[in-house]
């Protein structure tokens, strides 16, 4: 990457990719969905996650935010996925996010934004468990 280039390759990559983009494809036991926002810069996330048997069976969003928010978004979304509810909602990987996409450090704000959406949809698993 040269240093003039204001994103990594990773960041282009999930930037580019639509896998996790967009609304569940199917009904599941448990469907979660949250959303947040930041008003001084506009940024905002959907988050929705199929859950069935405790399995987060499938993770979908939709972002209104720079290229290292949408990024961020579908790499959680893509950690996060076929793994259990519960290892989901302990710990928010910020400072994994923020190596792995090299989000700038006055970016932070934003990629805090998703870890609100994680803990939304966390306390409505924890409210229907």
């Amino acid at each position: 990457m040269l240093p003039t280039e204001p994103y990594n390759e990773t960041v282009r990559e999930y930037f580019r990719s639509s896998e996790h983009a967009g609304d569940l494809g199917r009904d599941y036991p448990q469907m979660l969905e949250s959303t947040v926002a930041e008003s001084r810069q506009g940024a905002q996330i959907v988050l929705a996650a199929g859950i069935e048997d405790g399995i987060i069976r499938e993770m979908r969003f939709r972002v209104w935010g720079c290229p290292h928010l949408i990024a961020a978004t579908a790499w959680l979304c893509a950690q996060l996925e076929s793994g259990p509810v519960a290892a989901a909602m302990k710990d928010f990987p910020l400072q994994e996010i923020m190596r792995q996409l090299s989000v700038p450090v006055e970016k932070t704000g934003r990629i805090l934004l998703l870890e609100d959406a994680l803990k939304s949809l966390g306390m409505q698993y924890s409210r229907t468990d």
